[in-house]
C-alpha cells in the first residue's frame, strides 16, 4: 500500500478471531491499536479538525486545544503536524508518560493539570474548564471540545461500522467502552442502520456514572466518567442495548494475559471491555457473531498496567481473572 499522507492510514484496522469453549459463537477482535497514533480516537480527532475548518472554526496557522486522557490529544496532534496547526494538550496524571511523551514527539505543548488528586482520581471538569479558558483567551484557537462534538460521534459511522459490515455479514453483539460515547453510538448508528436487530453492549469503568450511581475513583484511563463531571452531550442511550462495569482488576490483569496468551498488547480499559464481553458470551446458547472494540494497544501502559511494582503497589494483582477468562477461551 503506498499512501500521500499518514492519515491516509487511519481505519482498515484488522481483527482476530476467538471461538468460545462452551457454545459456537464467534469472536472477533477489532484492533484499533493499528492506526497511525495507537488508538481508535485517530478517526474522530481527523474528523473534528476537518469539521472545524469546514465551519470556519479553524483556520489556517491556528492553534488547537483539547482536554485530553492522552489518546485524543496523540490523534490530534498528529493531525496538527500534517495541516500546519499548533497543538496544546491539557492532560492531567491519568496520562500515561507514554502518551505524553508522544504528543511531544508529534511537536504538541502540554498543560498539566489536577494537583492534589489521588492516583485514581480523573480531573475531567479541571482539564476540560482550562481547555475552555486557555482557547476563550488565546487569538486564533480552536477547542474541540470532543464531549460534546457531534464531529467525533459521526466519524466512526461511515468508516468503523462500514468496515465491520464489510469484513462480517452478521454481527449480533458489540461490545465497546464508552467515555465520551462518540465511538460506541457512532459505531452503533452505523451499524443499526444495517440491522437493526445489532445489539450494543457499552462496557464503563466501575466508579463511573455515566449510567448512574454515585461514582468513585478508578484507575482505567480514557473511558467512564468520573463523579461531577457532566455526561456528554453526544451519547444517545437509545442506542445502546445494555450496560456493564468493569473493575480495575478486571481489565488490567485480562490485559496481562492476553499479552502472555495471545501476544496482544491491549490498552488498560480495552482489557475491561475483553473481559465483561468474554463473561457475557459464555452465558449464551447457540451461535452468533460478535464484535469486541479494542480501542489502543498496551504500548502505552507498559509503565502502569504491564508493570508488577505498580500493580502490587496499588493492590491489583488478581489471578482469579486469569482462572475465569481460561475457562471461557
Amino acid at each position: 500500500m503506498i499512501v500521500e499522507k499518514i492519515t491516509d492510514l487511519i481505519g482498515n484496522t484488522p481483527m482476530i478471531k476467538l471461538k468460545i469453549k462452551n457454545n459456537d459463537w464467534n469472536v472477533y477482535i477489532k484492533l484499533e491499536k493499528f492506526n497511525p497514533g495507537g488508538s481508535m480516537k485517530d478517526r474522530m480527532a481527523l474528523n473534528m479538525i476537518r469539521g472545524a475548518e469546514k465551519s470556519g472554526k479553524l483556520k489556517p496557522g491556528g492553534t488547537i486545544i483539547e482536554s485530553s486522557s492522552g489518546n485524543t490529544a496523540i490523534g490530534l496532534a498528529i493531525v496538527s503536524a500534517i495541516k500546519g496547526y499548533k497543538f496544546i494538550a491539557v492532560v492531567d496524571h491519568h496520562a500515561s508518560k507514554e502518551k505524553i511523551d508522544m504528543i511531544k514527539a508529534y511537536g504538541g505543548e502540554i498543560v498539566v493539570v489536577g494537583d492534589g488528586y489521588k492516583a485514581n482520581e480523573v480531573a475531567v471538569v479541571e482539564r476540560e474548564q482550562t481547555a475552555k479558558n486557555m482557547a476563550s483567551k488565546m487569538p486564533n484557537s480552536f477547542f474541540p471540545n470532543q464531549a460534546d462534538n457531534e464531529d467525533n460521534k459521526y466519524a466512526y459511522v461511515d468508516s468503523l461500522a462500514t468496515e465491520l459490515i464489510n469484513e462480517i455479514d452478521n454481527i449480533d453483539e458489540i461490545y465497546g467502552a464508552i467515555g465520551t460515547g462518540g465511538s460506541i453510538c457512532g459505531t452503533a448508528l452505523g451499524i443499526k442502520k444495517h440491522n437493526k436487530n445489532t445489539k450494543i453492549n457499552a462496557i464503563e469503568p466501575e466508579g463511573s456514572i455515566i449510567f448512574g450511581g454515585e461514582g468513585k475513583p478508578y484507575f482505567q484511563s480514557g473511558t467512564g466518567n468520573p463523579k461531577d463531571a457532566d455526561i456528554p452531550k453526544i451519547i444517545e442511550y437509545d442506542l445502546i442495548d445494555k450496560n456493564y462495569y468493569a473493575t480495575d482488576k478486571e481489565a488490567f490483569n485480562t490485559c496481562r494475559y492476553f499479552a502472555r496468551k495471545y501476544g496482544i498488547l491491549v490498552g488498560g480499559s480495552s482489557g475491561g471491555v475483553i473481559y465483561k464481553a468474554l463473561e457475557d458470551l459464555n452465558k449464551k446458547q447457540g451461535k452468533g457473531n460478535a464484535v469486541i472494540l479494542v480501542c489502543d494497544g498496551g504500548e502505552k501502559y507498559l509503565n502502569n498496567v504491564y508493570n508488577d511494582d505498580w500493580m502490587n503497589k496499588n493492590n491489583l494483582i488478581d489471578t482469579s481473572v486469569e482462572e475465569k477468562i481460561k475457562e471461557w477461551l
